[in-house]
C-alpha cells in the first residue's frame, strides 16, 4: 500500500514538473542566467555597471518588445523589412568588396558626377564637397577603389521634402554599380512613421552603409560605418571647439542630470520619454519633456500633457546644457539623437539610453572612456548610478568628451574624414592606426599610419609610452642664393651649427638656379654635410620627409639666420621637453581686423605671438610628412607660386594638430636688424608685396582649416639666471646674454 502511494506521488509531481516546464514556468540550462549576443555566445546578464568597471554596451534591443511596435508590424512583415533592407546582411569586406581596386593607387574615392535635375540638400553637398577636396578624392573612376553616388540618399523618409524619388531605378542605371561593390552610401534618415523601420527605399546589393541611427541587429561589424545624426546646420569645416574652458575640482556642477526634448505619445520610441517624470525632481535631476509638437498634438494629449508642458518652459535648455554634469540620451522614434553630439559639445557625460543603437565610429572609439551606457529597462537605477561615479572618473569623461568632438565630430569633415579613414584602414591594414592612435590626442585624422607603425615615432605618445626623443637633431638650412663668397652668412652659419653638441649631420637644401657648388666650397666640420637639390626648386620643398633626415629633431634654418652655438643648444634643449611643438627665436602674431573683416599679420614686437618663423627653429620631423601628405595640393601650390608664407602654413598645421602655440625662447635683440641687413633677403622683408602677400595667405589657410587654429601666447623661456645679477660663471648658456 505504502509503496503505491509513494509511485502515485511521484507520477504526479513528474507530471506537475513537466506542465510547468511546457509553459514556460521553468527555464533550464544557462538560457535562463545568460543573453544571446550579436556574436552567437551566451553571456551572463550583467549588473548596472559602476564607474570603475568597463561599461559594456548591451545585446541587441528588438523593436517587438514594444507592443507599440507590433500593432504596426507582424513579425512576418518585420523579417520581409529586415530582408529587403539588407540583402547583403551577411557582406563583409573579404566577401563583398574588391580589394584589387585599391592596390593600383591606393586608396582612391570617385564621387559619381551630378546628373541634371536631380535635387541634392545641403548637408549632402557638403560630404560631396568634403570628399572632393580631401587627399582621397580622384576624378578617374580607373584609379577609384571606393565610389561614392551624387545621388543624395541621407534622408530616406518618404514623407520628408528631401526625399529622393524613384531612387532604386536611378541608382541601378548607373554604369559602375556592379551591385553596390566597393560603394559607400551615406544615410542619416530611414523609414517613416509610424515603425520607421532601417528601410532605404532601394536594394544597396553588397555597398557599404555609413548610417546614423543604425541598429546592432542590422549593423554589419567591420563594413558598415555608424555616423551622428547630425543637422542640417552642422558645419561644413572646422566647427566651433568644446566648452570646457578649464578644469573645475571638483568636477560637479548645477545640475547632475538633465534632458530636454519631445515626449511620443504613441508609437516606437514612446516607452522611455513617457517614463522619465518618475526620475525628475526637479532640483538636480531635471528631465522635461513636452508632447506639444506635431500638428494634431492636442487629439492625442494625455493628462500629464498640461503640466509637462508648463515646466518644461521654464528651463533654458542651453543653461542646462552647460551646467549640468551628465546629459541624458535616450532615443526618439529613431535610435540617435540630436543630443548625442550637443552633449559632447558641451562637455556634460552623455548617459546613452537607447538599447540596440551601434554608437557612432564605434569600430574605433572606446565610448566607455566617454560616455555611460544606460539600459532603458533600468531607467529608475539611473540617478544613482551617477552619483555613484567618483569625481577622478568625472573628469577624466569630460575630458574624453571634448577630445573626441573636436577630433572627430565638430563638422561634417570630421564626419566624413572620419569615415573614409576607417575604411582605409580595413583595406590596408598592414598600415591601419592602433586603438591608442584613435582614442588619445591627437586622433587618428592627424596620425598618418603611412608614416610608422610605431608609437614611438610620433611626437604625441612620448609621455604615455614613457620614453624621450632622439638626443640629436638635423639641421636643414634653406640656401636660395648661390655661393661667391667665402665670407657669406650661410658658411658662418654652418660653423656655428655643427659645434653643437646636439648636431648629428647638417643638411643643405639647395633651391637655388645655379648649380651646385663644388664640396671644397664648404667649410670642414665635425659632423656630416649632406646637399639636396631641392625637388622642382620650389618652397615647399624645405618641407619634405627626405630620408636623409635620421634625428626626431629638425633644425630648420634659412641661409641668412644669425644663430650662435650656444643659442642652437639652448632651443634644442627646451624643445625636448615640448617635442610636438614648434620652439624658436622669431616670432609673428596674428590679430582680427574689424574694419577689413579679415585675419590679419602683423611682425611687431611684443610680449604677444602665435607663430614662430621656421628661418630659426625646431620642431619634429613628423610635422614634414604632415605638411607633404595631409594638407591639399592648392595650398601648396600657393605657396610654391608666391616662394612665400611656407612658415606660416607650418605654424597653422602644427597649432591645428596640438590646439597649442609654439614656443618662443630667449629674445634677440640684434636679430631683426641683423636680418634686415642681410643682402639675400632685405628686398624680401621691406617689400611691401610680400607683406601683402602673407596677409593672403593667413585668410585663405584659414578658409581652409575652417577657422583660426593659431594660438596667442606670452610666455618666453630664458635659461635659468638669465639676466640675473649674479656671477657670468654660474650660469650655463653664458654667451646667450652677449648677443
Amino acid at each position: 500500500m505504502q509503496a503505491k502511494k509513494r509511485y502515485l506521488i511521484s507520477l504526479l509531481t513528474g507530471a506537475f514538473l513537466v506542465l510547468l516546464f511546457y509553459f514556460g514556468g521553468v527555464v533550464p540550462g544557462p538560457a535562463a542566467t545568460g543573453s544571446r549576443s550579436r556574436h552567437g555566445y551566451n553571456r551572463p546578464e550583467q549588473p548596472w555597471p559602476h564607474f570603475s568597471d568597463p561599461l559594456q554596451h548591451l545585446s541587441p534591443w528588438d523593436h517587438s518588445d514594444t507592443e507599440d511596435y507590433n500593432v504596426h508590424i507582424s513579425p512576418r512583415q518585420k523579417r520581409d523589412v529586415n530582408s529587403s533592407v539588407y540583402k547583403g546582411k551577411r557582406c563583409r569586406m573579404q566577401s563583398c568588396f574588391d580589394f584589387s581596386l585599391c592596390q593600383r593607387n591606393g586608396f582612391k574615392v570617385y564621387v559619381y558626377p551630378q546628373q541634371k535635375g536631380e535635387k541634392i540638400s545641403e548637408s549632402y553637398q557638403n560630404i560631396l564637397s568634403t570628399i572632393e577636396g580631401s587627399r582621397f578624392y580622384t576624378s578617374d573612376p580607373g584609379q577609384a577603389c571606393l565610389f561614392v553616388l551624387s545621388l543624395d540618399t541621407l534622408d530616406r523618409d518618404q514623407l520628408s521634402p528631401q526625399y529622393v524619388h524613384n531612387l532604386k531605378t536611378k541608382v541601378q542605371s548607373l554604369p559602375l554599380w556592379n551591385n553596390g561593390r566597393n560603394h559607400l552610401i551615406f544615410n542619416l534618415y530611414s523609414g517613416t512613421w509610424p515603425d520607421y523601420t532601417e528601410d532605404l527605399g532601394f536594394d544597396i546589393g553588397q555597398a557599404m552603409l555609413a548610417k546614423a541611427s543604425i541598429s546592432t541587429e542590422n549593423f554589419r561589424p567591420n563594413f558598415d560605418v555608424s555616423i551622428p545624426l547630425f543637422s542640417k546646420d552642422h558645419p561644413r569645416t572646422g566647427g566651433d571647439r568644446g566648452y570646457l574652458k578649464y578644469n573645475t575640482i571638483p568636477p560637479f556642477r548645477k545640475y547632475m542630470l538633465v534632458f530636454k526634448g519631445k515626449r511620443y505619445l504613441t508609437g516606437i520610441g514612446s516607452d522611455t520619454r513617457n517614463a522619465l517624470y518618475h526620475v525628475h525632481n526637479a532640483e538636480d535631476v531635471v528631465l522635461l519633456t513636452t508632447c506639444k509638437h506635431g500638428k494634431d498634438w492636442q487629439k492625442h494629449k494625455d493628462a500629464r500633457c498640461d503640466k509637462d508642458n508648463a515646466e518644461y518652459e521654464k528651463y533654458d535648455y542651453r543653461e542646462m546644457l552647460h551646467n549640468s554634469t551628465f546629459c541624458l540620451v535616450p532615443r526618439g522614434r529613431r535610435l540617435g539623437s540630436f543630443r548625442f553630439l550637443e552633449a559632447l559639445q558641451a562637455a556634460c557625460v552623455p548617459v546613452m539610453l537607447s538599447n540596440g543603437w551601434e554608437l557612432p565610429f564605434s569600430e574605433v572609439i572606446d565610448w566607455n572612456t566617454a560616455a555611460v551606457i544606460g539600459d532603458e529597462r533600468l531607467l529608475l537605477q539611473i540617478p544613482s548610478t551617477v552619483r555613484s561615479i567618483h569625481q577622478d572618473k568625472i573628469l577624466a569623461l569630460r575630458q574624453q568628451t571634448q577630445f573626441l568632438w573636436e577630433a572627430y565630430f565638430s563638422s561634417v569633415e570630421k564626419i566624413v574624414l572620419t569615415t573614409l579613414e576607417i575604411i582605409q584602414d580595413r583595406v590596408l591594414q598592414q598600415t591601419s592606426r592602433s586603438n591608442l592612435m584613435w582614442n588619445s590626442h591627437p586622433g587618428g585624422l592627424f596620425t598618418l599610419p603611412h608614416y610608422s607603425s610605431y608609437l614611438g615615432d610620433f611626437p604625441f605618445f612620448y609621455a604615455e609610452l614613457g620614453i624621450k626623443p632622439n638626443p640629436k637633431f638635423t639641421a636643414v638650412i634653406h640656401a636660395v642664393t648661390p655661393l661667391v663668397s667665402q665670407s657669406q652668412p650661410i658658411l658662418k652659419l654652418l660653423v656655428s651649427v655643427a659645434r653643437s653638441q646636439y648636431c648629428a649631420q647638417i643638411i643643405v637644401l639647395w633651391n637655388c638656379d645655379k648649380p651646385l657648388p663644388a664640396k671644397h666650397r664648404w667649410p670642414a666640420t665635425s659632423v656630416p654635410i649632406i646637399v639636396i637639390e631641392g625637388e622642382n626648386k620650389v618652397m615647399s620643398s624645405r618641407f619634405q620627409p627626405y630620408d636623409s633626415i635620421i634625428s626626431d629633431a629638425v633644425l630648420s634654418l634659412d641661409e641668412d639666420t644669425v644663430l650662435s652655438t650656444t643659442e642652437v643648444d639652448f632651443a634644442f634643449t627646451v624643445w625636448q621637453s615640448f617635442p610636438e611643438r614648434i620652439v624658436g627665436y622669431p616670432a609673428r602674431s596674428h590679430f582680427w581686423d574689424n574694419n577689413k573683416e579679415r585675419w590679419g599679420y602683423t611682425s611687431k614686437w611684443t610680449n604677444d605671438y602665435s607663430m614662430v618663423l621656421t628661418g630659426a627653429a625646431i620642431y619634429h620631423r613628423y610635422y614634414h610628412f604632415l605638411y607633404s601628405h595631409f594638407l591639399p595640393s592648392s595650398l601648396k601650390s600657393m605657396v610654391d607660386q608666391l616662394a612665400n608664407c611656407e612658415d606660416i602654413l607650418m605654424n597653422f598645421l602644427v597649432s591645428a594638430v596640438t590646439k597649442l602655440p609654439p614656443i618662443k625662447v630667449t629674445q634677440k635683440k640684434q636679430y631683426k636688424e641683423t636680418m634686415m641687413g642681410q643682402s639675400s633677403r632685405a628686398s624680401r622683408w621691406a617689400d611691401p608685396d610680400h607683406f601683402a602677400q602673407r596677409q593672403t595667405c593667413m585668410n585663405k589657410f584659414a578658409s581652409w582649416f575652417g577657422g583660426m587654429p593659431l594660438v596667442h601666447s606670452q610666455m618666453r623661456l630664458d635659461p635659468v639666471l638669465f639676466k640675473d645679477q649674479v656671477s657670468i660663471l654660474r650660469k650655463k648658456y653664458r654667451e646667450i646674454e652677449r648677443l
